[in-house]
C-alpha cells in the first residue's frame, strides 16, 4: 500500500472517502470532525441527536454528502470514553474504518490521525497506530484461492490528512514506522497462514535467505549434517520421524558489530506437528501447521529491526523440522544427548518443541549474547491458564517486566509465571539427567519452562514466551482477522526500540 501524507483541511479533500472520529458522549464535535460536520450542516449532529452514533468503541457509520464537500463519502468511527483511550484505541479505529472502506469499494481513503487532537497522542505515534492498524486491519490470506470474484479490491493508497504543516514530518517518521512492522507482521501471518505442504523447513529457510537478502541481513542456513556434526541430537531427534531433513536458519542484523548490544531471539519452528509416536487427536490437528508461530515471529520480527536500523546486534535462531511418527521416529522412553552435554528421556514425543528449542539455547551463546529470548507455541497448559488474553512468560524477572511494558505498548499483553525450584523437581528422571515432561498435567506450561532453563547460556538473562494458542485466532478483531495472528512480531520490535532505554 501506497502511504502519504498531506497538509491541508480533511474536509477540502476531494476523495472516496474520508475518515473523521467521535469520542463517546460527545454532542457537539470539534476539530476536523466538528469541520466536517459544519461544511455538511451538521448532519454528524443530527445522527447524535437521534441516537444513530454514539461513538463507543469501533462503532462506524458512513454518510454520503451529495456534493456538500468533494468526499464521495465520510465515513465515521467511534473512539469510546475518551478516559480510556490509548494507542490501542487507535489502531482499531483505523482498522475498523479502513475494512468498512473497502467493504464500500473504496481504493484510495483519506483520514485523519485518531487521538492526536484531543485524545492527546503524540502526532509521530498517532500517525504510526493508524499506519500499522490500517495494514493490519485490511491483511487477509487469499494467495491459495482460484475464485475471487465475490472479493472487493485492496485499498492501493492510504492518505494522512493533518492541518498543522508542522506535525508532517513527525507523522511521516510514524508513517514509516507503523508500516514496516505492519508489513514484518503479514510476512509471519503468511507463514503461519501456509499449509504445510508448503511451509516446510526448507521453504521457510528459503523465505530467511530471500528476506535477509532483501533487507541486508546476514543468513545463514545449517543443514542436517552440520547440526548432526555439532551434536544437537536434542533437536535431531525430532526430525527422525519426518520426510524432510531438519535446518537451522541464523538471522543477523549488523553482523560483526560487536560494539553492539548483542540479542538472541529464538523460535520453535514445528512446521507440522502430529506429536510423533504420542500422536495427537485427529480433531484440530490441522491448526498443528501452525507449531512454528515462534520461528515465523522471530523472522518477521528480524525483518523490522532491519529495516528500522536498530541499534543492536540481533541474532535470530529458527529451528525447523516436522514432527512425524514413521517408523524412525523417537519414541517414548528413548534418550538423547543434547548439545550441552545433558542427556533427556523422552517421555512425551509431543513435548517436542522444548526438545528443538533446548539445543537452540544453547547454540545461542556462541553469541556471547546480553540476553537471550525465545518463543514458542508450547504448551496446552498456557491455554488453560491465561485463556486468549495473554502470553505466558517465565525467567529473568527484569527481561519479564520489560516485556510486560513492551507487551501493554503494542496490545501484546504477556503475564509471568514463576519457575520456583520446587517445580524443577518433577523434571528428575531416573535413568537420564533429565526427562521432557513433569509426569502430570500440573502446571504444564511451567514445566516447559523449567525444562528450557537447563540449557540457556550460563549467566545470560533469559525469558522463555509461550504463545500456545495465541498464533491463531477463530474470531475477527479490528486489526487481527480470523487467521493466523502474527503474535510475537510486534511485541518484540518494541521492546528491541526500547532496549537500551531499560
Amino acid at each position: 500500500m501506497r502511504i502519504e501524507i498531506i497538509v491541508g483541511a480533511i474536509q477540502t479533500q476531494p476523495a472516496e472517502a474520508i475518515v473523521v472520529n467521535l469520542f463517546e458522549g460527545v454532542t457537539e464535535p470539534a476539530g476536523a470532525t466538528g469541520a466536517v460536520d459544519q461544511a455538511l450542516s451538521g448532519q454528524l449532529r443530527v445522527l447524535l441527536a437521534g441516537g444513530d452514533f454514539r461513538g463507543k468503541p469501533n462503532e462506524v457509520a458512513v454518510l454520503y454528502p451529495a456534493g456538500a464537500i468533494p468526499a464521495q463519502r465520510v465515513i465515521l468511527v467511534g473512539l469510546g470514553k475518551a478516559e480510556k483511550f490509548t494507542l490501542d484505541g487507535a489502531r482499531q479505529a483505523a482498522a475498523t474504518a479502513a475494512k468498512k472502506a473497502r467493504e464500500l469499494g473504496v481504493t484510495h481513503l483519506h483520514t485523519i490521525l485518531h487521538g492526536a487532537g484531543s485524545g492527546g497522542l503524540d502526532p509521530e505515534k498517532a500517525a504510526e497506530a493508524v499506519v500499522e492498524g490500517t495494514l493490519l486491519g485490511l491483511y487477509r490470506f487469499n494467495e491459495l484461492k482460484t475464485k475471487l470474484d465475490d472479493v472487493r479490491p485492496d485499498i492501493e493508497t492510504l492518505t494522512l490528512v493533518e492541518l498543522d504543516a508542522g506535525r508532517k514530518a513527525a507523522m511521516e517518521t510514524g508513517a514509516r514506522v507503523g508500516q514496516v512492522i505492519a508489513e514484518s507482521t503479514a510476512l509471519t501471518r503468511d507463514l503461519v497462514n501456509r499449509p504445510s505442504n508448503v511451509a516446510t523447513p526448507s521453504y521457510i529457510a528459503e523465505v530467511a535467505r530471500q528476506m535477509a537478502g532483501e533487507v541486508g541481513m546476514g543468513c545463514t542456513v545449517l543443514e542436517k549434517d552440520a547440526l548432526t556434526a555439532l551434536g544437537m541430537g536434542s533437536f535431531l531427534s525430532v526430525n527422525q520421524g519426518g520426510d524432510e531433513p531438519a535446518r537451522m536458519v541464523i538471522l543477523e542484523h549488523n553482523l560483526g558489530r560487536d560494539d553492539l548490544p548483542t540479542v538472541a531471539l529464538v523460535g520453535k519452528g514445528i512446521t507440522f506437528d502430529t506429536g510423533g509416536i504420542s500422536l495427537k487427536p485427529g480433531q484440530g490437528m490441522d491448526r498443528m501447521k501452525g507449531d512454528m508461530g515462534g520461528a515465523a515471529a522471530v523472522l518477521g520480527a528480524l525483518r523490522a529491526a532491519a529495516l528500522l536500523d536498530l541499534p543492536l546486534h540481533l541474532v535470530g535462531l529458527l529451528p525447523l523440522t516436522e514432527n512425524m511418527p514413521d517408523a524412525q521416529a523417537v519414541k517414548p522412553g528413548d534418550v538423547v544427548r543434547s548439545l550441552k552435554g545433558l542427556t533427556i528421556e523422552i517421555l512425551n514425543t509431543d513435548a517436542e518443541g522444548r526438545l528443538v528449542l533446548a539445543d537452540a539455547l544453547t547454540y545461542a551463546g556462541n553469541f556471547t549474547p546480553a540476553a537471550v529470548l525465545d518463543i514458542a507455541t508450547l504448551t496446552g497448559g498456557r491455554v488453560i491458564a491465561l485463556g486468549a488474553h495473554a502470553a505466558a512468560v517465565m525467567g529473568d524477572d527484569a527481561l519479564c517486566a520489560r516485556l510486560q511494558t513492551a507487551g501493554q505498548v503494542v496490545y501484546e499483553r504477556v503475564w509471568p509465571l514463576p519457575l520456583f525450584d520446587e517445580y524443577h523437581e518433577a523434571l528428575k528422571s531416573d535413568v537420564a539427567d533429565i526427562k521432557n515432561i513433569g509426569g502430570s498435567r500440573e502446571a504444564s506450561a511451567i514445566m516447559g519452562g523449567c525444562f528450557l532453563s537447563k540449557f540457556t547460556p550460563d549467566d545470560v538473562p533469559w525469558v522463555h514466551i509461550d504463545i500456545a494458542g495465541l498464533e491463531f485466532t477463530e474470531k475477527d478483531q479490528p486489526y487481527v482477522p480470523k487467521g493466523a495472528t502474527g503474535m510475537g512480531v510486534r511485541l518484540f520490535v518494541e521492546l528491541l526500540r526500547t532496549w537500551s532505554a531499560g
